[in-house]
């Protein structure tokens, strides 16, 4: 299933670590987009939900940020909005 994830970030102080851990992980940066990235899933819904959110956080705790969203669609299932805690380091679901 093709896995479409977007960030919504604030105060990024490096790009490049922050893309070069996504495309490590099998994500490429969506063309003419600064912040939309695709790759292929190859897992259940649940645990490609997982994985995505790991990978997110792992890329953020690389990188230095002011605050960070993100919303993602795998197949053809939307997933909820997250917001990603300093706090806790973990992404927490946001209603809109």
């Amino acid at each position: 299933m093709k896995v479409v994830l977007v960030v919504d970030i604030t105060g990024l102080k490096d790009k490049n670590i922050f893309d070069k851990h996504l495309k490590k992980e099998g994500f490429v940066l969506v063309e003419s987009e600064s912040f939309a990235y695709e790759g292929i899933a190859h897992s259940h819904l649940f645990n490609t939900r997982a994985y995505v959110l790991n990978i997110a956080s792992k890329a953020l705790n690389k990188s230095h940020f002011y605050k960070c969203s993100i919303m993602f669609q795998i197949g053809d299932n939307p997933m909820e909005t997250y917001q990603y805690s300093k706090e806790t380091k973990d992404f927490i679901k946001i209603n809109i």
